[in-house]
């Protein structure tokens, strides 16, 4: 199971559920449990970057991800 974990503005999209686990074995497999549960929320993850295991990613669409690994949602940042 994966955990994942939701910030506070994300949070409308989910019915106001923090963290959940979820069994999947990549980035776009968690994506579609997601939107399962929540659907539109595939549109709003897009513009979001991703934590997994502490790495972030703008875009994470082809990371496997380990059982027992956390993955935590967070605002994209633009430019640099």
């Amino acid at each position: 199971m994966i955990k994942v974990v939701f910030p506070d503005h994300l949070m409308p999209n989910t019915e106001g559920v923090r963290e959940t686990e979820v069994d999947c074995d990549s980035y776009r497999s968690l994506v579609r449990e997601l939107e399962k549960r929540w659907p539109g929320i595939e549109d709003v993850l897009a513009k979001t970057a991703v934590a997994i295991n502490g790495q972030i990613y703008q875009d994470a669409w082809l990371e496997t991800i380990a059982p027992s690994s956390e993955v935590f949602f967070m605002h994209r940042i633009e430019g640099g």
